[in-house]
């Protein structure tokens, strides 16, 4: 376990862990993913913290930051306890570390194995607690919302705005009509241009618009 004083490794088992853990809450897998991320964030835990106190004081602050993140994606969905249980459960790994630069490795590693669990969207299909919020038009057609067919085809490669912040899910609107759409693994501020890339059954896939570079001709 020695291997682990090193903060090349303590980066890598910190990414692999919240890579596995929160590919848990994103998609069906039969709590495989859970599993080893849990095994992982222990070993972690286990070696830099040598006190039981510690542990469980360590391991409680990073239960709850994951609940708030759980809370805020099952119910709320605005970002702000996600946001905080993130800043949470990112103390929890950085302050074990023997030095500024393996706390520094471990934080950076953290976040990038968050950002990377989205792509898991991409292989396996999501949780019911992201669907419902993502997948699933509630909205009444009086209110401006169109629901469900097939004309949705006809909406990829369009450009729309967000009028929701997208954690990754929330609401966009083309000309005069809003859609529920999910992000391509990417968080989006509102009131952002935006490109419709797929249509899966009643899933709208959006991704931010890139500003084409204007070159002049030589």
């Amino acid at each position: 376990m020695e291997i682990l004083s090193l903060p090349a490794i303590g980066f890598l088992v910190v990414l692999l862990s919240v890579l596995f853990l929160f590919g848990e809450l994103l998609v069906r897998v039969k709590g495989i993913f859970g599993v080893i991320g849990i095994l992982m964030l222990t070993f972690y835990f286990s070696f830099h913290l040598t006190s039981l106190p510690s542990m469980l004081w360590m391991g409680l602050v990073f239960a709850v930051g994951l609940a708030l993140v759980i809370l805020d994606g099952k119910l709320l969905n605005d970002g702000t306890f996600g946001l905080i249980g993130l800043l949470m459960m990112v103390t929890a790994v950085a302050i074990p570390s023997p030095s500024f630069l393996y706390g520094l490795l471990v934080s950076s590693g953290f976040l990038m194995g968050t950002a990377a669990s989205f792509l898991f969207l991409r292989v396996f299909p999501a949780r019911s607690m992201w669907t419902k919020m993502t997948l699933k038009d509630r909205l009444s057609s009086d209110m401006g919302y169109n629901s469900m067919n097939e004309g949705y085809k006809e909406l990829i490669g369009k450009t729309a705005t967000t009028i929701t912040p997208f954690r990754p899910s929330g609401t966009i609107q083309l000309n005069e009509n809003k859609y529920s759409a999910i992000s391509a693994g990417s968080w989006i501020d509102s009131n952002v241009q935006v490109v419709i890339t797929s249509v899966d059954g009643t899933r709208i896939v959006i991704e931010e618009q890139k500003e084409k570079s204007k070159r002049h001709p030589v």
